[in-house]
């Protein structure tokens, strides 16, 4: 029996040789189509070649290792081979590759902290955006192993290319730098991810938000009417339903529906789960961030650790160490735990405190490895002390014309699902374009149907523009600022007489004017916030007449005939109901008014009254008005309704107040074809605003002062070098003199060191002072919250999240402030000693003394 168990086992080894053979050959298969294989990316990109930039400027930091970095390479390859021998059967790690010196560098050294001072910088998604737009994607040279090299984010910077690791490390030094806890990730993911495939992707633009349903609380009626009972069949109603359903137009779009499914479906990727990718991992808890995620640097976008695309991971790296994962990946990153303290599922290479070696495990292995001695011993407990080498890297700078352009060469595009997405700079475009997206009916992207287009920095204040190719109607968004308060403008042509709607800033506009509908006919507009009430005022047009200059204007106008003005009023409370109008409408061509009042308390019907004008003799002069040219119905009206005077009286004002709405209405008009004027000629000529601030563009600005200071100069000569010297003040002191003394020299040495000395220390104080102000008050702030936190609604909560990361902001750019001003002190101080020193009116003396 022991003998056919032995041989049974044999056989079993056998056969998983020969399997592991089979795999082995396999892989080298994969391998070599994956270097053969070839990734559509722009032509400007595989034309680039890195081996020819220049690398004699860099510091000697990118060309040399110090003691330090030596001892953690050693430590890394000493790692490395403890790693292999465990885990024959995983990839080599990313550890330490070459960079642009062709020096190796561990990868935790090439990240460099770094804080921005751009506002749009210190959150994730901008630092993403930046990332993701300012770089050009590189494909590693083989889609399943990780590249050789990893250049500094500042030479990937200066360049503005790289490849996934390079954009993983730039983004990672940002992100820590603005205070998160980020690490960047060497895993796998799918083919689309990794060769930036956004083709089957919805675009972010098109996303809507998903909606939370609501739960409607349903009120009983003990009162309501019961509906009949339904006496039909169900069961026949279910056999009807199922024989539609096999009717042939259902197999017909159930078909057509698989096909479109095909159609858009991934093709098969060989290499599935071998192509290497490196993208960012961002813990919860710093930066009150709620949720680990990941952060694709390619795209910026954040994705759940549980995202179908991510399907493993082999290690992940900060500025402070480098952890490697333990834990099995057969279903992607969903179940995997993201707690870098866990000794089991994440493997430390340089460990914290006096925590025990995690590697080896097993009392077998331990066994294998302790004849190498005493050394190893050594070794370990060394690595256990060691601490992280300050990185090599330059710090990392960003020029503000730099942050401006954000995009490579200025432009940038993106392919999704039938959509196309481009990007432009800041006045890269003479009429002010950043932003377009074209919206395709198909895949192949041929027939477009929508084009959306957004602008800045326009002196007519445009947003976005919206035109649908089907309807052919185009939809203009202003920002607030347009000297007409237009806000919104909707047309399908910009000649007078067509249909359009317009839309305006009503707090803006004296007389609360919020939307105007008109077409050749017709034009309606709607108010808000009005003393008289007044929220719509609907008008009816015949054919145009004779054009028609406007008193007070400037405008003439190819007037329409008013043939019926309609005025609906909101309810006054300081009125009865019976005395306050709901709605008039001003029959012109008839020369009637009709009248209908508010609804009193407790009454269904309303007052009415019904007027028709005065007529008037040959002579032009009034008849006298009687009874029969008024009709009126008052509920519960009172005997002075009821008299010919009073009514009398309510015609003229009526009367009067028509001939004011027709010429409202006319200044409508002027007003439609003035903004149409002014739209065509903006198109026309397309003129951009420049700040007053932004000297290299203002060049109206740039030359006044260009003017003023050669004016100062012929003014005042030698004015420049008087503002400059720094001696003047104490040299007063002692009077001007042509010779100084050495007592003198001394004297005025020691007061202007004296006064920098001062001036330094005030400088210091003044920030220590507001950096203290600024964590009392967010101190009092999380004081508050804690206690009234249960009584506050989500959208407080969020509100004072906000201000607490604007206060952290603060406390942050204060702390760095206070930082600089520290270290630089010394520096100035002495650098101001030396000035003193060289100074030709101390010199001679102070060399003497």
């Amino acid at each position: 029996m022991e003998v056919l168990e032995e041989k049974e086992e044999e056989e079993q080894r056998e056969e998983e040789e020969l399997k592991a053979l089979e795999i082995s050959v396999n892989l080298q298969d994969v391998e070599t189509k994956a270097s053969a294989e070839q990734v559509c990316v722009p032509g400007n990109v595989l034309d680039f070649d890195w081996s020819c930039i220049d690398t004699s400027q860099l510091p000697s930091s990118y060309k040399t290792n110090s003691l330090k970095e030596e001892k953690l390479l050693h430590i890394a390859d000493h790692f490395l081979q403890q790693y292999t021998h465990l885990c024959p059967d995983r990839k080599p790690l990313f550890l330490h590759p070459v960079n642009e010196c062709g020096v190796e560098k561990f990868v935790s050294t090439t990240v460099r902290p770094t804080l921005l001072p751009y506002a749009e910088l210190y959150h994730w998604d901008g630092c993403a955006g930046f990332v993701s737009d300012y770089l050009t994607m590189e494909p590693l040279q083989s889609p399943i192993m990780p590249p050789s090299s990893l250049y500094s984010p500042t030479t990937i910077l200066k360049y503005q290319r790289g490849n996934c690791f390079d954009f993983s490390v730039l983004l990672c030094s940002m992100l820590i730098g603005a205070g998160y806890d980020a690490y960047c990730v060497h895993g796998y993911a799918t083919r689309e991810m990794c060769a930036l495939d956004e083709t089957l992707e919805l675009c972010p633009l098109l996303r809507k938000p998903q909606e939370v349903p609501k739960e409607g609380v349903k009120k009983s009626n003990k009162y309501r009417v019961e509906p009949p009972p339904d006496l039909q069949s169900k069961f026949e109603l279910q056999q009807e339903a199922k024989a539609a359903a096999e009717t042939e137009p259902a197999q017909k779009n159930k078909e057509r529906e698989e096909k479109v499914m095909d159609v858009e479906k991934p093709e098969h990727d060989p290499l599935y789960g071998l192509r290497v990718h490196a993208w960012v991992l961002v813990l919860s808890g710093k930066r009150e961030v709620p949720e680990t995620f990941f952060i694709n640097p390619f795209t910026g976008n954040s994705h759940s650790t549980m995202d179908k695309h991510f399907l493993g991971i082999e290690s992940v790296w900060n500025h402070r160490n480098y952890w490697v994962n333990m834990q099995d990946c057969w279903n992607g990153c969903k179940d995997l735990i993201f707690d870098l303290g866990d000794a089991i599922r994440w493997e430390i290479m340089l460990l914290e405190g006096n925590k025990p070696l995690q590697l080896l495990p097993d009392a077998e292995e331990k066994k294998e490895l302790s004849d190498r001695g005493v050394d190893d011993t050594q070794e370990k407990e060394e690595d256990m002390s060691f601490d992280m080498p300050p990185s090599w890297v330059a710090p990392i700078q960003v020029s503000p014309r730099e942050f401006e352009t954000h995009f490579f060469q200025g432009r940038k595009v993106n392919l999704y699902k039938k959509a196309k997405l481009e990007k432009w700079a800041p006045y890269l475009n003479g009429n002010g374009l950043v932003k377009r997206l074209t919206v395709y009916a198909d895949l192949d992207c041929t027939e477009v149907v929508e084009v959306k287009e957004w602008f800045k920095n326009r002196e007519d204040m445009l947003d976005m523009r919206q035109v649908n190719k089907r309807t052919q109607l185009t939809t203009e968004h202003f920002s607030p600022g347009h000297h007409l308060g237009l806000k919104a403008h909707v047309y399908a042509s910009l000649k007078p007489g067509t249909e359009r709607t317009m839309e305006f800033y009503s707090e803006a506009r004296a007389d609360g004017l919020q939307k105007r509908v008109e077409n050749a006919n017709e034009m309606t507009e709607y108010f808000v916030g009005r003393d008289d009430f007044l929220h719509v005022r609907h008008m009816e047009f015949g054919k145009r007449g004779k054009k028609v200059h406007l008193a007070g204007t400037g405008t003439d106008i190819n007037s329409r005939p008013i043939v019926q003005i309609k005025e609906c009023f909101h309810r006054n409370p300081e009125k009865p109901a019976d005395e306050d109008v709901a709605e008039r409408i001003f029959v012109i061509t008839e020369e009637t008014i009709h009248l209908t009042y508010h609804l009193k308390d407790k009454y269904i019907t309303a007052s009415k009254d019904f007027f028709e004008a005065s007529k008037r003799d040959r002579k032009g002069n009034e008849i006298v008005m009687t009874p029969e040219m008024c009709i009126t119905y008052q509920v519960g009206s009172s005997e002075k309704d009821k008299k010919l005077l009073h009514l009398y009286k309510l015609l003229q004002e009526l009367t009067e107040e028509k001939k004011q709405l027709k010429q409202q209405v006319q200044q409508s008009e002027a007003e439609v074809l003035n903004i149409l004027e002014i739209r065509e000629n903006a198109e026309t000529d397309v003129k951009l605003s420049v700040s007053i601030y932004n000297t290299e563009r203002n060049e109206k600005r740039r030359k006044q002062y260009e003017a003023m200071k050669s004016t100062v100069k012929d003014k005042f000569p030698g004015q420049e070098d008087q503002d400059l010297d720094y001696l003047a003040p104490f040299l007063l002191q002692i009077g001007h003199r042509e010779k100084i003394t050495k007592r003198h020299a001394l004297h005025v040495r020691e007061n202007c060191l004296t006064d920098f000395k001062h001036r330094l220390i005030d400088k210091v104080n003044i920030i220590q002072a507001r950096f203290e102000k600024a964590v009392e008050e967010l101190r009092k702030k999380e004081e508050w919250f804690q206690e009234n936190q249960h009584r506050l609604s989500a959208e407080e909560e969020d509100e004072f999240l906000v201000r607490s990361s604007e206060t952290m902001f603060r406390i942050r750019i204060l702390a760095l402030r206070l930082y600089r001003e520290k270290q630089t002190a010394p520096q100035k101080y002495l650098a101001l000693e030396e000035r003193l020193r060289r100074d030709p009116r101390l010199a001679e003396q102070l060399n003497h003394a």
